[in-house]
């Protein structure tokens, strides 16, 4: 996976060829952790076929903010330049994140 900064995010996301699953987390989101082996397990298996990232938020609050990003956590797919999907808290399940991958490879 990508780990992915305010440095390189237009770079690796914005301008990149082909889409891109972004997951948004935070230092201090339980949720987001309990996550985290599901979203490298899925980058494992779909690697070929999608780019995985993660952006910490906790250290590049404004860009989240840019992107939309208010609560945590959230897995969204970019492609050609701006958010195509995403998933919002509760609604990041282990089932709806496989679906939002399958939809987009």
């Amino acid at each position: 996976m990508i780990e992915l900064t305010k440095d390189n995010f237009e770079q690796e996301v914005l301008q990149a060829s082909g889409k891109v699953f972004v997951d948004f987390f935070g230092d201090g989101c339980v949720p987001c952790q309990a996550l985290a082996p599901f979203v490298e397990a899925c980058a494992a298996k779909y690697g070929d076929k999608l780019t995985f990232a993660m952006l910490n938020t906790t250290k590049a609050r404004r860009l989240a903010i840019s992107q939309q990003v208010l609560g945590l956590p959230v897995m969204a797919v970019y492609g050609d330049g701006k958010k195509l999907e995403e998933l919002v808290k509760d609604d990041c399940t282990e089932a709806n994140i496989e679906a939002l991958i399958q939809r987009h490879i």
